[in-house]
């Protein structure tokens, strides 16, 4: 007997407060949406030391009365809810009631409040969660909150917040949020007595990104919408281009809600696949509209987590979003250069400079400042033991011409030309003069009298521009409006890329059956990886056979491949497979397994190449999609305009 009793409400409002409010920022998010909550046209936000010292939120909202004042700090008192119904279609900021409570059990907070219609004001101060007396005050319509010395009665809870620069980022954070969720409304923000920003209302957001986040990004962003029967989602992404190390660019907003939910965070990430680098974020920043009915905000005390009704509808939307607004813009990356410097006075002037100072680098657009080992990119390209299937031993002939590997394969790459050039190709190809196999077909053995003619009528037919190699590595062309430099590693990896991809689809890749299989030693897990697999790797052109341990026997390897070992390339696959954590989808396997296949294959940078094959590398760069961009995300062309060449050569 009495071993149960019931909490005080001290207790119960510190044990909310450690749910609740977590740092200053908590505070702040907490105060804001109350003022916007309460009609605020306008809200001026102060802070001291972080908001360690003082949070001052003062809005132009309809204010309280003397009843509302006192319970506005109550537990479990809120002027959202009246029903249980309502909890299921919330449509404001704040409803659980408890955040007040919470602030005043473990700070000093004075609150000031005034109706419009009232002749004074009201005024009430809470220290550690005992009241004050009401007393009558002057002021303005609309209410002031003031917090000072968070925790001070929880010295535990102090000593774990961060020095005052690290708390005044997160209460930044918490405030460009907010700002960026309701541009309707005047925000003014504090720091130290000095202004940092003062946000008029606006009916859109990209004024508020352009002074969260440069004018430069904001300029580039791509304004994406959609209408999907009661859900409206729009808002602003931005270019490929433009990404960072984490997802800390990433708004989303439901209901004017800042919100972090699995579902749509990666949809985003699907809908930038292949257009960003392995291990960078997208940045955006999107408003989701939906019935309150279709959404639960009441998952998590800070509200940051949402549930939705139908929440594959939604990834469905989002996803199909973004990528329809990515068809209609240019996503080729840019090479931007500073304005010149102007030219010094003459030497023999009065004031004379002696010393000329270097003229600036050109610098790259923001995708370039990425952390990446660019070293190994001139390294020169190791020997291949393996040297393509036709050579002598293998089924197919006498070896090609070194070139004619770069490209996925001679024969497809001419008819391809003749379909884009409006020629009509064979419609049914004779085995005997058809290069690769499919299954256990025979391969042709090229001439190379025949490969030579066939790239003489390749380049005959060629709409590539005028183009050289530079550092063995990248490409220059001239182009209508200027000119373009290509990383032809990136380039042919896309290329090679999109043309495993459509053989896939079509039925599988054409594959080359070794006339003795070639048996590959992995570890045991290794081995059962890559056997878990064998129905996709065959759809590639890759057909293994468990042999007894950890070794596998390869059957046939896939002839766009030539210049990759066999176990080379199975121990890659199964490192792959071991190490990587796998897409929740087939598809998304597929696409990983894709994208290391065309790496693989593609001509390394540091790899020379004669004119001939330049020339054969841009001309395919016109039947292939999305090149502006390599399956990992890496640009593969930076285009220079004219405009910018002259205005470095002071022409304009």
């Amino acid at each position: 007997m009495g071993i149960i009793r019931a909490l005080s409400p001290s207790v119960i409002n510190q044990i909310a407060a450690g749910e609740v409010i977590e740092r200053p920022a908590s505070v702040l998010k907490e105060l804001l949406e109350n003022a916007i909550d309460s009609g605020a046209s306008r809200v001026d936000v102060s802070v001291e030391r972080g908001g360690k010292d003082l949070i001052r939120v003062a809005d132009d909202g309809k204010g309280m009365d003397a009843d509302d004042l006192l319970l506005a700090f109550q537990p479990h008192a809120t002027s959202k809810l009246k029903e249980p119904d309502d909890l299921f279609k919330i449509a404001t900021l704040g409803f659980r009631g408890e955040a007040l409570a919470a602030i005043a059990e473990v700070s000093k907070v004075r609150c000031q409040t005034r109706e419009a219609d009232a002749p004074h004001g009201l005024e009430l101060s809470i220290e550690g969660g005992v009241a004050g007396e009401i007393r009558e005050c002057s002021g303005t319509p609309g209410t002031v909150f003031e917090v000072r010395q968070l925790f001070f009665n929880t010295p535990v809870r102090r000593t774990f917040l961060k020095a005052d620069s690290t708390e005044a980022g997160h209460v930044t954070d918490m405030f460009t949020r907010i700002a960026l969720a309701h541009p309707a409304v005047h925000l003014t923000f504090r720091s130290g007595g000095k202004v940092l920003y003062d946000l008029p209302a606006s009916t859109g957001i990209k004024d508020r990104i352009a002074t969260f986040f440069g004018r430069e990004m904001a300029d580039t962003l791509i304004w994406v919408e959609s209408r999907v029967e009661q859900t409206h989602l729009w808002g602003y992404v931005a270019n490929p281009e433009q990404s960072r190390s984490n997802t800390k660019g990433q708004f989303l907003f439901v209901g004017g809600r800042f919100v972090r939910d699995r579902s749509l965070g990666h949809a985003l990430s699907e809908a930038y696949r292949g257009l960003v680098m392995v291990g960078r974020s997208p940045i955006a920043f999107l408003n989701l509209e939906v019935p309150p009915d279709e959404v639960d905000v009441n998952v998590h005390p800070t509200k940051i987590e949402v549930r939705f009704r139908d929440s594959q509808r939604i990834y469905s939307q989002l996803l199909a979003t973004i990528r329809e607004a990515f068809l209609g813009s240019d996503l080729h990356a840019r090479l931007h250069a500073p304005p010149p410097t102007p030219p010094a006075p003459s030497p023999w002037s009065s004031n004379a400079i002696l010393s000329m100072p270097e003229p600036p680098p050109l610098r790259l657009n923001s995708w370039s400042d990425r952390k990446q080992e660019v070293s190994s990119w001139f390294a020169p390209p190791t020997q291949q033991a393996f040297q393509s299937f036709p050579q002598p031993g293998y089924a197919g002939g006498p070896p090609v011409p070194e070139w004619s590997h770069h490209l996925p394969n001679p024969a497809t790459t001419a008819r391809a030309f003749d379909e884009f050039s409006g020629e009509e190709a064979t419609s049914n190809p004779d085995p005997a003069t058809d290069a690769t196999t499919t299954g256990n077909q025979p391969a042709e053995a090229y001439s190379p009298e025949r490969v030579a003619d066939e790239s003489a009528q390749l380049l005959a037919r060629s709409m590539s521009p005028r183009a050289i190699q530079i550092h063995d590595s990248y490409l220059v062309a001239e182009t209508d409006e200027g000119l373009v430099v290509i990383d032809q590693h990136a380039l042919h990896e896309r290329i090679l890329y999109e043309e495993f991809k459509a053989r896939v689809e079509r039925g599988g890749v054409e594959s080359q059956r070794f006339l003795v299989p070639e048996p590959v030693e992995l570890t045991q897990v290794g081995a059962d990886e890559l056997l878990l697999h064998k129905e996709l790797l065959a759809r590639l052109g890759l057909e293994i056979e468990p042999f007894g341990g950890g070794t596998v026997l390869v059957l046939s390897a896939p002839a766009m491949l030539g210049g990759v070992e066999p176990e080379r390339l199975v121990a890659e696959l199964a490192e792959h497979f071991r190490s990587s954590p796998l897409p929740p989808t087939a598809d998304g396997l597929l696409e990983g397994v894709l994208n290391m296949l065309a790496c693989k294959a593609a001509v390394k940078a540091g790899q020379k190449l004669d004119p001939e094959e330049v020339a054969a590398l841009l001309s395919r760069r016109h039947l292939a999609a999305n090149t502006h961009h390599c399956p990992h995300g890496r640009p593969t062309a930076l285009t220079f305009t004219k405009a910018e060449l002259e205005r470095q050569f002071g022409r304009i």
